[in-house]
């Protein structure tokens, strides 16, 4: 069952958000969502955190400096989602500004899996690179740092991963997690940290000198790169990346982006001068995702890194049927979990671990937050990683830690997970095959001694009623104009409405003519197939539709009860 609870709101801080001029809707919104004075609102990039407050961002900058003066070789490693492929964008495009020789290197997830690996050091080698750079990983690569150590390559690392309990042995690590870091915003991507690294260095050369007699790179000209991959890694938007993200849409609004960006976006459908960021997250992240779950995100930084339309634009429609393949799969495998589901009394289990022999493991993470969000449960799906081990992704519930649910579990058995790593609310791990109903019972035991029955009923928070006068096309588009994500959620609205009219559009959504008061209002609901009873109660999200040069407002129904 899920339970629709209304936003807590801050009556003082909605007065002095209306009393600064902003309106009786928005102020109530924001309030809810922890803001409290206009000024956390400004988007200006003096508000950003000082670079120099990252922990070691200083002497990470003078290494750079110093290799760049000394023409050493730089290899920067990323990882395979957006985020690694963004910082992968974002490190190459940045360094170059300031002429390092630099290219990059990610691992194919296939063939080496997550983080800097002693493989793919030797992998590395063959480029014969002076420095390694980290992005998006690095934090737990402990054997990897120790074979590039041996090999005489200095290594760098940015990451924003939880550390674990030993630390490598890099020459420099920046990464706002990492123990003794107390710069003020924990949230940063891997994308924010290199774009970090890259504002240290900046000032850096600026210390020595360097543009007496020239001008400074434009940083600002990667802020597009860094909101995509910020909304995509699903970080939580705190006032420091809610910036960087706002700076970024406004780059990309403005066509002032990436030509890889614009073209994504078209293969998307969406227009780049009324982007959000939930086009990013919901559009541009997955077609950018697709790469590295299917193939080889190289394809992916390529995209991002393409200099012309012309080449942007063919990566991006690469990319886009790689996404088509990859929804298909998803699809199959979903038929395939739900099959199993049946099987299972989920109602009295505190978590789901699944494995099928055909699964992909580039798409199990996607089924197991599909899963989750179904049954509002910790799940991990795993697929055959060959050789007799399982490679597994899981998704979690706000109540479980997940990555510190494995850490635990990996106390109690130390034999049991090979490796692991990741988030409060997303990690990966592997495990032997032959052990994975040992993990099924192990981790259901650990799951249910940190957490509770109530913390199993699914929460939609929402925002209250909407008045039918505030149902309009502006207030959408302004809404729709704020920075929503991760931790600064969307705002959703409930309320009763009389079903007028229905119809079923592709055998699988309803579209939908609902009356509020005095006003009919057009609204879908999206994966429901059957007709809805005369009455119902919705929360639903306000939304612009533009259609054939018409622009209309609309309702986007993500729940519904009926009344009675």
């Amino acid at each position: 069952m899920t339970k629709i609870v209304q936003r807590k709101t801050q009556l003082q801080a909605e007065q002095q958000l209306q009393a600064a001029g902003l309106s009786p809707l928005m102020a109530r919104l924001l309030a809810a969502r922890g803001v409290t004075d206009a000024t956390q609102l400004r988007a200006n990039l003096s508000g950003l955190l000082p670079p120099s407050t990252l922990t070691n961002n200083v002497a990470m900058a003078k290494i750079l400096a110093d290799a760049i003066a000394a023409n050493k070789k730089l290899l920067v490693i990323g990882d395979y989602d957006a985020d690694g492929a963004t910082a992968t964008a974002v490190a190459v495009k940045g360094l170059r500004m300031f002429g390092a020789n630099v290219n990059f290197l990610v691992p194919n997830r296939f063939e080496y899996g997550y983080g800097l690996t002693p493989e793919i050091v030797q992998l590395a080698a063959l480029q014969s690179p002076d420095i390694i750079i980290t992005v998006d990983n690095g934090i737990a690569s402990v054997d990897g740092v120790a074979a590039a150590n041996v090999l005489g390559m200095q290594v760098l690392i940015t990451d924003h991963h939880l550390p674990g309990q030993v630390t490598p042995q890099a020459a420099c690590i920046i990464n706002p997690n990492q123990h003794g870091c107390d710069f003020l915003s924990k949230n940063l991507a891997g994308v924010g940290v290199m774009f970090y690294c890259l504002l240290a260095l900046r000032a850096e050369l600026r210390e020595r000198g360097h543009y007496r007699e020239k001008p400074e790179p434009n940083l600002t000209e990667l802020l597009d790169l860094v909101a995509l991959g910020t909304v995509a890694d699903l970080v939580k938007l705190d006032d420091n990346n809610r910036i960087l993200v706002e700076q970024g849409l406004r780059r990309i609004r403005a066509g002032a982006c990436s030509q890889g960006i614009l073209a994504l976006l078209r293969v998307s459908g969406r227009q780049p001068q009324t982007t959000n960021a939930q086009d990013l997250g919901f559009y541009v992240g997955p077609r950018l995702n697709a790469a590295g779950r299917l193939d080889d995100m190289t394809l992916g930084i390529q995209c991002l890194l393409a200099d012309s339309e012309v080449e942007a634009t063919q990566i991006a429609h690469r990319l886009q049927d790689l996404n088509v393949q990859r929804r298909s799969i998803e699809a199959d495998m979903q038929d395939g979990a739900n099959l199993s589901l049946d099987d299972i009394d989920v109602a009295n289990q505190f978590a789901i671990s699944m494995y099928q022999v055909d699964w992909h493991q580039g798409v199990i993470g996607i089924l197991a937050s599909r899963i989750k969000e179904r049954y509002h449960r910790p799940v991990i799906a795993f697929a055959d990683a060959g050789g007799g081990l399982l490679k597994g992704s899981g998704r979690s519930i706000a109540s479980l830690h997940l990555r510190d649910a494995l850490d635990l579990l990996s106390k109690h058995q130390p034999d049991l997970i090979l490796k692991f790593g990741g988030h409060a609310m997303a990690a990966g791990l592997t495990i032997k095959q032959v052990d994975f109903k040992l993990f099924n019972h192990s981790f259901e035991a650990v799951v249910k001694s940190l957490i509770t029955e109530a913390d199993l009923e699914s929460i939609l928070e929402v925002d209250g009623s909407l008045d039918s006068h505030e149902m309009t096309f502006q207030v959408a588009q302004t809404l729709e104009n704020q920075v929503w994500g991760q931790g600064f959620a969307p705002p959703l609205f409930c309320d009763a409405f009389k079903v007028v009219n229905q119809r079923v559009l592709g055998e699988k959504h309803l579209k939908l003519s609902l009356k509020k008061d005095s006003i009919v209002i057009d609204a879908i609901c999206f994966n429901q197939p059957e007709f809805l009873p005369d009455q119902i109660q919705a929360a639903y999200q306000l939304q612009t539709n533009s259609y054939n040069g018409s622009q209309k407002v609309q309702l986007n129904v993500r729940y519904v009860v009926s009344e009675t």
